[in-house]
């Protein structure tokens, strides 16, 4: 406890803590950190899910106001009205789960709260389930569109995406300018024609990745990649722009080169 209680004294030296992905954080953790007499300066929180609502509490009680990133595996709904209350300087928000876990009322309630304020970078990732339920990246497509705001550095999304609904995403955005827009299709459907229809030319995005279980990456189709870029859209590979996406259990060194940025 001695020799725990030493390590949170020296992080408290330091000008900034980001945590990614750290699996060993247990209650001790929150505990150690609701004691420290000074300000804990936790900028980044990225976490896997498994930490009880009381603890997530204690350390957003005492690094919330600090909190620039933030990113859950799992159980991000649970964390839902913490978020809200305590962390008001988001930049960057990355959420996953299962469709049959997904509280969607809960996801719009934060990302409605938070983009009024700061954020400017969000990654979604819904996987399906083994009961082949897409209704959690249904609502998303049909709702997120006209939630976000007028510019976005950066927006990911994985999600099994109808053709339908993909237009509707489209049409309730087009007034959201995104720098950086990756798709992940993990659905069965042909999203190309309306990216071209919505991204191409109406010169929205200025770079774009998508990888789809059908065609691959975009980034490999030649012909389309020069396609886009007559429109002054520049396709990239989805690994090579992807900051939010983990492969391999290894954060990807792009999230950490966005950290120290």
């Amino acid at each position: 406890m001695h020799f725990v209680s030493d390590i949170f004294k020296q992080l408290n030296v330091l000008e900034s803590v980001h945590i990614i992905y750290c699996y060993s954080l247990d209650e001790n953790f929150s505990l150690q950190i609701n004691k420290l007499t000074k300000p804990f300066i936790l900028k980044s929180l990225f976490t896997d899910g498994l930490m009880s609502i009381q603890s997530m509490e204690l350390v957003l009680q005492k690094s919330g106001s600090y909190l620039e990133n933030f990113g859950c595996k799992f159980g991000f709904e649970r964390y839902s009205e913490l978020i809200i209350k305590y962390c008001k300087n988001l930049k960057f928000l990355e959420f996953n789960g299962y469709e049959s876990q997904i509280i969607t009322y809960r996801i719009f309630n934060i990302i409605e709260n938070i983009i009024r304020q700061n954020l400017n970078y969000l990654s979604i990732d819904i996987r399906t389930d083994d009961y082949d339920n897409i209704k959690g990246s249904s609502t998303i497509l049909q709702n997120l569109g006209q939630a976000l705001p007028s510019k976005l550095e950066y927006l990911s999304l994985t999600l099994s995406i109808k053709r339908s609904e993909f237009r509707i995403f489209l049409q309730n955005s087009q007034n959201t300018f995104i720098n950086k827009l990756l798709i992940r299709q993990i659905g069965w459907d042909d999203i190309l024609s309306y990216t071209k229809e919505f991204i191409m030319n109406e010169k929205r995005v200025k770079y774009l990745a998508i990888r789809s279980i059908n065609n691959g990456d975009l980034y490999d189709s030649e012909d389309i990649v020069k396609e886009f870029k007559l429109h002054n859209v520049e396709v990239r590979n989805f690994y090579y722009l992807s900051i939010s996406d983990e492969t391999n259990r290894s954060v990807n060194s792009n999230l950490i080169d966005y950290l120290q940025g």
